[in-house]
């Protein structure tokens, strides 16, 4: 078994996709996660050509965020699209990294990711409300790599 496939169980997976939902249910914005063994290039770089590559870049109000967490490296990025960088400043991603370190230097890393999607949903929540016409425009689903 790949430590990606180990990295989470199936019930953590449910859980995460849970959240997923939970948090999208207060924002236009849209979160995924994706995870991964290693990345041979910059982890940065890495999260950007994954968001590119779920077409993540593609929403309506450019708000889209991806969790890249590449797991034989113990790296983690939280990149969020060009609609939500232009309206925020520049430390709106620290408290949702801060709560996912926490949690990951302790060795809760289904929490840690949980826990930073429901703060990731709280903090999109202020600039990109839900609106009663948004559509879920991004799949769910953990994607791996």
């Amino acid at each position: 078994m790949s430590k990606v496939e180990a990295f989470l169980t199936q019930q953590e997976e449910k859980e995460i996709i849970s959240a997923i939902r939970t948090a999208e249910k207060n924002t236009s914005g849209e979160i995924r996660i994706h995870i991964e063994s290693t990345s041979k290039v910059d982890h940065y770089e890495r999260a950007l050509e994954v968001f590119h590559l779920l077409k993540m870049d593609n929403t309506k109000e450019s708000n889209a965020v991806l969790i890249y967490v590449a797991v034989h490296d113990k790296k983690f990025v939280i990149y969020g699209d060009k609609g939500i960088n232009n309206v925020v400043d520049d430390s709106f991603w620290n408290t949702t990294k801060n709560v996912m370190q926490n949690h990951f230097k302790s060795g809760y890393f289904k929490q840690g990711i949980v826990d930073g999607i429901l703060k990731a949903g709280e903090e999109l929540k202020d600039h990109f409300p839900w609106q009663l016409n948004d559509e879920d425009e991004l799949s769910n689903e953990i994607s791996k790599g």
